[in-house]
């Protein structure tokens, strides 16, 4: 199954509440789970990671350490050591976040 990015999987994308954030490039509110535009960055995610497993619907683990923990797959992972990206990331490589 093809994964399809959403507004909420892009960098410039910044939550307002559960349906909907302000994307930082275009200071424009978006829904959340709307298609991303061609400008998407994509984020860090477990989703994204070549060590995440889907298990349910909202669940899965890591592969990338012996305890195998539990793990939302919209985890952010900005700060894991181990993320390794499954996916290409679009949009403009050399731009940073906000422009």
């Amino acid at each position: 199954m093809e994964t399809v990015l959403k507004h909420m999987d892009c960098r410039n994308f910044a939550a307002v509440d559960v349906a909907k954030g302000i994307c930082h490039r275009t200071k424009k509110l978006v829904l959340a789970d709307a298609e991303r535009c061609e400008h998407c960055v994509s984020t860090q995610k477990c989703k994204f990671c070549l060590h995440f497993v889907a298990a349910e619907q909202y669940l899965g683990t890591c592969n990338a350490v012996p305890e195998q923990p539990m793990t939302y797959p919209d985890l952010i992972t900005v700060t894991c050591e181990k993320f390794t990206a499954a996916l290409p990331r679009t949009g403009n490589q050399q731009q940073d976040a906000t422009g």
